[in-house]
């Protein structure tokens, strides 16, 4: 509450807690904490986000920070940092350690801290380990998911260390709502088995299972049994085994909002039809470099949602647009490759040309 000295007015900390809330440009909220010791500390209670941007000492930073609640960083942090900022700074939610690099001797990642940080902080709901290329000890992502029981957030995007192993634990959870998987080459179908005869089956929204080469239609057949999938991204190199099997698998999954099938090229007509009959909820689809035709693409006329469609190096043509444009309501755009684009423009009709774009 602010206070009378000699008649000057001096604001007090709840006052200044409402002014410091009013700043969210990190160089304002540094000019705020560098007018006197009040204001910094105000401004250190009321930081609920922190970047690391370069090493330095760490263990100086995290004490003025306790009500933190986002860290992330991708410079040189060991795990006893990680540990240590789980101990100093027990309301974080979110960790984001993607693209982590440059940890030298004597600090060590082993991912280790980061299992004792989720230890002391009960509301971690959101890991980002995207594409980190560091010495990770295969355990840790297992034993992450019995340390973290509000995790919905999980992201591990080209870990190495990602075996179906781990997905057999993640399958256990019942929050994990979102998850990358994007480039775990070591990922099989028994893997997907896991998740898809899991707990998780029933609270997860988003998968991205691209560039995973080990995939067949086994596997994948086994995710119509997501009771709440939305977002689906199967994108894989040319490849693949992914045939019509497991697309029309896919398509039993009417909770489907999103849907990537790019380089796929066993992936026909047959897959498309069963998408337009039984994906109601589809507002995006790409289908770049599938062995689909005009006559798959027609198949959603009458489509209720779908809006995006792309059909990058696909074999379709100006008819096939037009009649997608007049028979689907919902459409809002068609994404064509440029050569595409520039060999159909002189064709493609006025009311067809607002909706597609080359990419």
């Amino acid at each position: 509450m602010a206070q009378r000295f000699g008649g000057i007015c001096v604001l007090g900390e709840d006052e200044l807690d409402l002014i410091v809330n009013k700043f969210s440009d990190p160089a304002d909220r540094k000019s705020v904490s560098e007018v006197c010791k009040l204001w910094y500390k105000v401004e250190s209670l009321n930081r609920s986000s922190l970047r690391l941007l370069a090493p330095g000492c760490p263990r100086q930073v995290f004490p003025r920070y306790p009500n933190l609640v986002k860290f992330e960083t991708t410079r040189s942090i060991s795990d006893c940092d990680l540990a240590f900022l789980g101990e100093t700074c027990s309301k974080l939610e979110v960790v984001n350690l993607n693209g982590l690099t440059g940890v030298y001797p004597p600090f060590v990642f082993s991912g280790v801290g980061l299992l004792s940080l989720a230890k002391h902080c009960p509301k971690l709901s959101k890991v980002m380990l995207n594409n980190v290329r560091l010495h990770i000890i295969h355990s840790v992502p297992i034993s992450l998911i019995s340390l973290a029981p509000n995790l919905r957030h999980l992201d591990l995007g080209s870990c190495p260390v990602v075996t179906d192993e781990t997905l057999e634990a993640i399958g256990s959870s019942s929050s994990i709502s979102y998850l990358n998987l994007a480039g775990c080459f070591k990922i099989t179908d028994r893997g997907l088995g896991f998740l898809a005869n899991g707990s998780v089956s029933k609270s997860l929204k988003t998968l991205f299972l691209a560039w995973i080469k080990g995939l067949t239609d086994v596997g994948v057949s086994h995710l119509h049994k997501m009771h709440c999938l939305e977002h689906l991204s199967l994108a894989n190199r040319s490849v693949s085994e992914i045939t019509d099997i497991g697309g029309v698998a896919i398509s039993t999954i009417a909770t489907l909002k999103r849907l990537s099938l790019q380089l796929l090229h066993k992936i026909s007509d047959l897959t498309i039809r069963a998408l337009a009959r039984n994906c109601p909820n589809l507002e995006f689809l790409d289908l770049s470099k599938c062995g689909i035709t005009g006559a798959g693409v027609r198949a959603f006329s009458g489509h209720p949602s779908l809006r995006t469609i792309i059909l990058r190096f696909c074999e379709v043509d100006v008819s096939d647009l037009d009649h997608l444009v007049l028979r689907c309501p919902s459409l809002k755009s068609i994404l064509l490759d440029n050569k595409k684009l520039e060999q159909m423009l002189p064709l493609i009709g006025t009311q067809t040309r607002s909706f597609v774009k080359g990419r």
